[in-house]
C-alpha cells in the first residue's frame, strides 16, 4: 500500500498551534506570518474556483496558493517563469562553473540573529571574490558575469547559511573587444577565493559591528561588548573557510537543469517527508559526511523541533535571494549579453512570441508544458469554471 502523500503543513495544521504556544514571544512577525501562508496555502481559506469537464460532467474545487516565497507547495510556476526568464541568457562558452561559498559555524551563529545584515555581507563578500580574482590578469583577466543563490539549511534543517554561484567558463575583456575563455575545466583558484572571501567578509562583518548595525539578544547578547565579538571571529580568522567548484556543468541544459532544482527551493520539500504521527517527524536527509556518495538517511524530530528548524530559514521580508553580478548585472544586462553573443558568434536572438498570460492554467501549460483544463477523468473534455470561491485577502506573502 502506497504511503500517503504528506506536506510540511501537515505538520504546522497538527502542531503549528503548541509550537506558537512554547514559542511565545521568540516568534517573530516573520515567522508567524509564514506559519499562517503555509496552514492557509491550498485551503477554503484563500478563496478559490470550482471546475467542471464541458464533456463527462466531471467536478473540482481549485483553492488558492499562498503565493509564500517559503511554502512548498507553491513555487512550481515560479521556478518555471525564472528558468524561462534565464533560458535566453545561457551562452555558448563552451562550460559553465558551480562555485559554492559557506561561512564557519561561529560566522553562522552571529548570521542567525542578524539574517538581513550578514546574508547581504555574504552576498558582497562572495561578488567582490570572483570578481576581484577573475580580474586579475594572472589568472583570467576578464569582467565576469553570474548570478548567486542563497541556501541557508543543511539537509537536516540545520543554520548553514551558503551562496551557490553559477558563472560562465569565461568572460568579457575590459576594452570589450574578445571574450576570454577560462582553461577547459577550471575557473579560478578555490584557494585564492577563500583567502580573500574571508578577509573581506570579517572586515565587512566588523564595519557593521562598528556602525552598530549588528543586534545580539538571547544567548549572544554578551556580544555587543568589543571583546566579547571578537571570541567568535578570532577563530574565524585562522581557520581555512569552504569554498569550492563543483564538477563544470556539461551544457546550457545541464545549467537550466540545475537552477531548476536549486534556485527556488525551500528548507525542505514536501517529498522527503515520510510520516508525521504522534507529536514527531521523520523525514529522509542525505548525510554528506560519507566517504563516497552522500548516504540517504532517516531522522525523526520532534514536531515542534522540526518547525523550528524550520523557521529558522524565514528570510527578512524583501530581502532577494537571488542576486547577479557583472555583465548580468540588471542594469547593463541587455546591452552586455549582446556583445557576449557578439563575440561568441552566437545566432542573433529571435524575440519570442511566448506569453502566458493572466489566467493562471495558461501559465503553467506554457511554462510547465502540463496542462490543468485537460479533464483527469475523460481526457476529451475541457475544465471549465463554474464558480468563484471567495476567500479574504492574504497579508503574508513575500514572493521578492
Amino acid at each position: 500500500m502506497d504511503r500517503p502523500t504528506l506536506a510540511v503543513a501537515d505538520v504546522f495544521h497538527r502542531y503549528g498551534d503548541l509550537y506558537r504556544a512554547q514559542a511565545g514571544p521568540s516568534l517573530s512577525t516573520a515567522q508567524r506570518h509564514v506559519m499562517t501562508a503555509i496552514e492557509q496555502c491550498r485551503t477554503a481559506a484563500l478563496g478559490g474556483h470550482v471546475e467542471q469537464c464541458d464533456c463527462c460532467g466531471h467536478t473540482r474545487v481549485w483553492y488558492n496558493s499562498c503565493a509564500n516565497r517559503h511554502c512548498p507547495s507553491g513555487q512550481s510556476l515560479t521556478r518555471a517563469a525564472w528558468i524561462e526568464a534565464r533560458h535566453a541568457e545561457l551562452l555558448d562558452c563552451g562550460e559553465y562553473f558551480h562555485v559554492v561559498f559557506t561561512v564557519p559555524d561561529q560566522i553562522a551563529v552571529i548570521a542567525a540573529q542578524n539574517k538581513a545584515v550578514a546574508y547581504g555581507l555574504l552576498f558582497r563578500a562572495a561578488a567582490e571574490t570572483l570578481r576581484t580574482i577573475a580580474a586579475d590578469p594572472r589568472h583570467l583577466g576578464a569582467e565576469i558575469g553570474f548570478f548567486a543563490v542563497l541556501h541557508t539549511w543543511g539537509s537536516t534543517l540545520v543554520h548553514h547559511p551558503h551562496l551557490h554561484c553559477v558563472v560562465p567558463g569565461g568572460g568579457l575583456s575590459f576594452d570589450g573587444t574578445r571574450w576570454i575563455a577560462c582553461r577547459p575545466g577550471f575557473f579560478l583558484p578555490v584557494r585564492v577565493l577563500s583567502r580573500l572571501f574571508r578577509r573581506l567578509f570579517l572586515t565587512y562583518l566588523q564595519d557593521a559591528f562598528a556602525a552598530g548595525t549588528l543586534r545580539f539578544g538571547a544567548s549572544l547578547a554578551a556580544l555587543t561588548d568589543p571583546q566579547a565579538f571578537a571570541t567568535p571571529v578570532a577563530p574565524a580568522r585562522r581557520i581555512d573557510w569552504v569554498v569550492y567548484a563543483k564538477r563544470p556543468f556539461a551544457g546550457p541544459q545541464q545549467v537550466l537543469d540545475y537552477v531548476g532544482r536549486y534556485t527556488h527551493r525551500v528548507a525542505i520539500s514536501n517529498e522527503r517527508l515520510l510520516d508525521v504521527e504522534g507529536g514527531h517527524v521523520r523525514f529522509r536527509y542525505k548525510d554528506y559526511r560519507a566517504d563516497s556518495a552522500p548516504e540517504v538517511k532517516t531522522m525523526t524530530l520532534l514536531a515542534t523541533e522540526f518547525i523550528r528548524r524550520f523557521l529558522l530559514h524565514v528570510l527578512p521580508a524583501g530581502f532577494h535571494r537571488i542576486r547577479y553580478y557583472g555583465f548580468l548585472g540588471n542594469c547593463v544586462r541587455r546591452e552586455k549579453l549582446a556583445l557576449c553573443r557578439h563575440l561568441l558568434h552566437m545566432p542573433a536572438q529571435v524575440p519570442t512570441d511566448k506569453c502566458p498570460g493572466t489566467d493562471y492554467r495558461d501559465r503553467c501549460e506554457v511554462l510547465t508544458g502540463v496542462s490543468l483544463r485537460a479533464c483527469p477523468i475523460c481526457a476529451e473534455g475541457q475544465m471549465r469554471v463554474i464558480e468563484h470561491l471567495v476567500g479574504p485577502r492574504p497579508t503574508f506573502s513575500d514572493t521578492s
